[in-house]
This record gives structure tokens, C-alpha cells and sequence, in this order.
């Protein structure tokens, strides 16, 4: 009888029969195959790699090496002089940051014009693009997708003029529809009251992306089995019911990772909107943080002021974005990192 354990080569340690041939347990990889694997997957791929290098060096340049600039916010800085000869001021620009009540003012502007973005101009273009994936006649929907998506590669400066016309009180077409249909006496001065301001600019901006913010949700409603439906309609559900139980669970994960980044930028919804919708009348609410940042940073020549603010920026954005990241990954188990 064949003795029912033999000896290994190498270390002569002894092996039941019955185990050989059968992966080793709570042992990690053999020693090379890892980086073996890798190397060989680098090989394979290297023409993606190659294809890479000038968008990771893009960043690098772009992203990355303008953080130096960030010292600027610790320092009094003068142009004229050089980096080693800058005087060094701490947190005095931080300092005068949160004592100045104008910031709080700017900051509260920034964030109610953010959040009514991100509560409309979020949601309208999901329910959009549900609408318009449930129209039949495909010549018709690709019209309507066309016609809905072309205001984005309008510049906001025509945008601005259109608007500004449309609202004005010499022959704009909103007022006299308001007047004609007898809701009004006389035209109101839209962009001279400020309180309006806010609902201009989230409209404006609801009109010129809504449709182009769709494509990537009509994307994700491509991707859900058609079988769902099929098993739907067999069972009696109606069209509305299989929107809410088929089409919106079935973009869900699409729909938390682009809300998750629209929260990582609250405080930083630029200035291009604000910039060209906004007059001296409406200051007190049209001005956000990154046009506070050019009014009293860099038009003032104060570099180091502006500087400031752009760090507070970047800081409350990160930590927006890793605390609604967080909230988002317990909540749903979806998650961009």
C-alpha cells in the first residue's frame, strides 16, 4: 500500500496525500506573481498609459502647481518683490476675512443662489429626461433633445442680453404679456429689485442647461433591462408607475454621485452669472464669494486678500464633498470615492 503522505522536494516538510494539488490556504500570493501581473497588465495597456501622460500632466500644471500660490494667503505680497522677500502676515488675511460683515453677506448670497440650483436646477433636469424617454416618436424626441440642450453652448454674455431684453420695462416681452393679460398696471422693474435677483438667475440657469444636463441621465435609462418593463406592463403597471419603480431606482446611483458632486460645489458656483445679470441696484444680493474675491482681492490689488478667500473656497468645498459623500455612503451605499 501506497503510503498516503510524501515528502515536498524543497523543504521536506510532509504533505497529506488527500491535500495535495488543492489551493494553500491563509497563505498570501507566491512570491513574484503579483508584481508579475502587474507588470504584464502595464505592458498590455501601454498605449492608454501613453495616451494619458498629457492629460495627468495638464492636471499637474493646472491643478496641482498653482498650490504654491496658496502662501500668498500667509504673506503681505508685493509683486515687485521676490518670493524670499515677502513679508509674512500668519492668518492676518483670515483674520480680517470673518471680521469683515461684507464676506457674511456674500457668503449668504452664494449659498441661497447654490441651493435653489441645486433644489431646481437638479431636479428638473431628471424628471426632463424621464419625460423624454417615455415620448415614442423618435423624430420628435430627438428634436426636442436637440432644441433643449443648444442654449448650453450659448456664452452667458448673449444669455445675459437676452434676458436683460426680455425683463426690461421698454418693450419686454414679459411685461407686456403681464400687462396684456391685465396681471400688472404698469411694468415692473425685474432687475432693479433685488429681491428678484436670486429667482432670475436660477431660471436663467434652468433654461440653459436643463438640457444638456439630461444626456447623461437619458445614458443611464438606456442602461436599464428592458425585461423590467416588459414584466411591468404584463403585471398591469401603468407608464407613471414605471417611472417611479423602475426608471428612478434604476438611476439612482447616477443621480447620488452627480448630487454629491453639485454639494462639493455650493460655495464655488462662480461668478460668470452674477458677473453679467448683476447692476449697482442689486449688489447687496447679486455679489457671491468668487466675485467678492475680484472686487476686493485683485481689482484692489490685494492679492493676498484674494487669496484667502479662494483657500476658505477650496476648504468648505472639500469638506462638503467628503461629508455629503459620507451621509450618501450609509444612506444609499453609493459612493464617488
Amino acid at each position: 500500500m501506497e503510503s498516503s503522505t510524501e515528502t515536498a522536494s524543497n523543504t521536506g516538510a510532509v504533505i497529506p496525500e488527500s491535500n495535495r494539488g488543492r489551493p494553500r490556504k491563509g497563505r498570501g500570493p507566491e512570491p513574484g506573481r503579483g508584481k508579475k501581473g502587474l507588470w504584464d497588465s502595464v505592458k498590455q495597456q501601454k498605449y492608454l498609459y501613453f495616451m494619458s501622460i498629457p492629460f495627468v500632466i495638464w492636471v499637474f500644471v493646472f491643478s496641482y502647481l498653482p498650490l504654491w500660490g496658496w502662501t500668498m494667503a500667509f504673506q503681505n505680497y508685493k509683486p515687485a518683490k521676490s518670493f524670499w522677500n515677502q513679508k509674512w502676515v500668519g492668518f492676518d488675511n483670515f483674520v480680517e476675512l470673518f471680521q469683515d460683515e461684507r464676506f457674511y453677506l456674500v457668503l449668504r448670497n452664494t449659498l441661497a443662489m447654490s441651493l435653489m440650483g441645486i433644489v431646481f436646477g437638479f431636479v428638473v433636469p431628471i424628471f426632463f429626461a424621464i419625460l423624454l424617454n417615455e415620448l415614442r416618436g423618435m423624430m420628435f424626441k430627438r428634436f426636442v433633445q436637440t432644441v433643449s440642450y443648444l442654449p448650453h453652448f450659448v456664452s452667458w454674455v448673449v444669455v445675459a442680453g437676452l434676458v436683460t431684453k426680455m425683463l426690461s420695462i421698454d418693450g419686454g416681452i414679459v411685461n407686456d404679456i403681464l400687462i396684456a393679460l391685465h396681471i400688472v398696471d404698469e411694468p415692473i422693474q425685474f432687475m432693479a429689485k433685488g429681491s428678484w435677483f436670486w429667482y432670475i438667475v436660477t431660471a436663467s440657469d434652468i433654461w440653459k442647461e436643463t438640457g444638456w444636463n439630461t444626456i447623461i441621465y437619458l445614458a443611464a435609462i438606456t442602461g436599464i433591462d428592458q425585461e423590467q418593463y416588459e414584466a411591468s406592463r404584463v403585471d398591469g403597471a401603468s407608464r407613471w408607475r414605471q417611472m417611479w419603480h423602475i426608471t428612478l431606482p434604476g438611476i439612482r446611483s447616477t443621480i447620488a454621485v452627480l448630487f454629491i458632486m453639485a454639494i462639493g460645489h455650493l460655495v464655488s458656483n462662480g461668478f460668470e452669472k452674477q458677473f453679467l445679470l448683476g447692476n449697482s441696484l442689486v449688489t447687496d444680493y447679486s455679489e457671491v464669494l468668487d466675485l467678492y474675491a475680484l472686487n476686493y482681492g485683485i481689482n484692489l490689488g490685494r492679492f493676498s486678500y484674494g487669496t484667502a478667500i479662494g483657500i476658505f473656497n477650496s476648504l468648505v468645498s472639500i469638506l462638503l464633498l467628503f461629508t455629503a459623500n459620507g451621509i450618501f455612503k450609509k444612506l444609499t451605499k453609493e459612493s464617488i470615492m
